[in-house]
């Protein structure tokens, strides 16, 4: 088909107005910014610093971990340790928080105060310390002490 073209008018090119569609386009990504939830991963732990005089009260709990440089947990270190979560990668720490959640319910139904002295050995990854904190803060513990491990 062969179109006739007259002679003093100019073809009419077709007009597509996008200012419509960037309007929509604003307004979507404004309401899934304003939709969209920001979850902190770290919790945010209030710690209790003893006075420095090494006496604790005899109406708390003390309970005794360590973590190792490997990344293995460590309930009680010394001749009677036990193992917990040995792998790095798994970021819950379901068996110390299992125990945890066990002391906790015990020192309170024992109408005391559970404290955790944690020994960090040589070579700890500052992720794993920071997930057995956001482990105890999940407990609502928020009495740590924080000593180093010394070979002697």
């Amino acid at each position: 088909m062969r179109r006739i073209k007259r002679a003093g008018t100019e073809a009419e090119e077709p007009n597509l107005d996008i200012s419509s569609l960037i309007d929509v386009c604003f307004l979507l990504l404004i309401y899934f910014i304003v939709t969209s939830i920001i979850a902190p991963t770290e919790k945010d732990l209030p710690m209790t610093i003893p006075s420095g005089h090494g006496e604790f009260n005899s109406d708390n709990t003390t309970a005794l971990i360590g973590i190792r440089g490997d990344g293995a947990i460590i309930m009680n270190p010394g001749d009677s340790q036990e193992v917990l979560d040995t792998d790095v990668n798994d970021r819950k720490i379901s068996q110390v928080s299992e125990r945890l959640a066990m002391m906790q319910s015990m020192a309170q139904a024992g109408g005391s105060h559970l404290i955790v002295q944690i020994i960090a050995y040589e070579g700890v990854g500052q992720q794993r310390f920071i997930d057995f904190l956001n482990c105890l803060r999940g407990h609502g513990i928020n009495s740590v002490i924080i000593t180093d491990f010394t070979d002697d």
